[in-house]
């Protein structure tokens, strides 16, 4: 099986293109879309959509994602193996997914012998069609990595900072995602749970619950997500709306 997690959006043929040409290459392919409708360039945010499918995906599984603003340039093409496969460009996409693959090695691919797998050019701004979509159906497929790619060390790959840091009763932590109803998650994760959250950039003390009935509709609280990172969240509401968030935007937190 293999997914895809991409920034290209629905309205243009990129989708398409990219899976025809995997199957061009692999006829047997799965092909399961994760979404394509990751913000442009948002590598934080593609980052955290793949980590949730890899948790829930069988060894073997092959997760080709593409947030790739370096398209063209000297920016390294991706094969990482452990018990999942990640095939990305080296730009940090990798961080929350190699949580959990138990990864062992990794290759840069090499365009040119790729090519002779594909019989057709790569353009300079479209890989994810010419080169990730490619490589991950060889994959797939049982083609070995070294055969189009050159191994590298695991230890030389581009990592995000999404780590949090606690400074003194506070914790200094980062927006990974915002979903469709506004719901803000951060990037603390196995915490005490605490009975409230305290915003002191927003002058905010809010309950720490379960769930978001727990409060009346347009309220705010903080909650264990389901996907084990703490959020924060407005029952019936946007929370990122209403405290004016964005991926990326950094939060100070302090749990009571």
């Amino acid at each position: 099986m293999i997914t895809l997690t991409t920034d290209f959006g629905l309205r243009g043929p990129y989708v398409g293109e990219m899976k025809v040409a995997m199957l061009r290459v692999n006829p047997r392919a799965r092909i399961v879309d994760v979404t394509h409708s990751i913000t442009r360039h948002s590598i934080i945010e593609g980052s955290f959509v793949m980590e949730q499918v890899v948790k829930y995906s069988q060894k073997g599984t092959v997760h080709v994602g593409v947030i790739d603003p370096g398209v063209g340039t000297s920016r390294r093409a991706l094969i990482i193996e452990g018990e999942q496969w990640l095939v990305v460009p080296d730009n940090g996409l990798a961080t929350l997914p190699l949580k959990h693959i138990k990864a062992r090695k990794a290759w840069e691919i090499d365009v040119e012998r790729l090519r002779h797998f594909t019989g057709w050019e790569v353009s300079s701004t479209f890989h994810g069609r010419d080169v990730f979509g490619p490589a991950g159906a060889l994959i797939d497929k049982g083609i070995p990595p070294e055969e189009f790619a050159r191994e590298i060390a695991l230890e030389s790959l581009v990592k995000l900072d999404v780590e949090p840091r606690k400074k003194g009763d506070f914790w200094l932590l980062k927006v990974i995602y915002i979903d469709d109803f506004g719901n803000v998650i951060l990037n603390l994760k196995g915490y005490k749970m605490p009975s409230e959250v305290e915003l002191p950039g927003f002058a905010l003390r809010i309950p720490y619950l379960n769930t978001y009935g727990q409060v009346k509709p347009g309220e705010l609280l903080a909650l264990p997500g389901s996907h084990g990172y703490l959020e924060i969240a407005v029952n019936q509401g946007s929370a990122a709306g209403r405290l004016g968030l964005k991926v990326g935007d950094d939060v100070r937190v302090k749990l009571v």
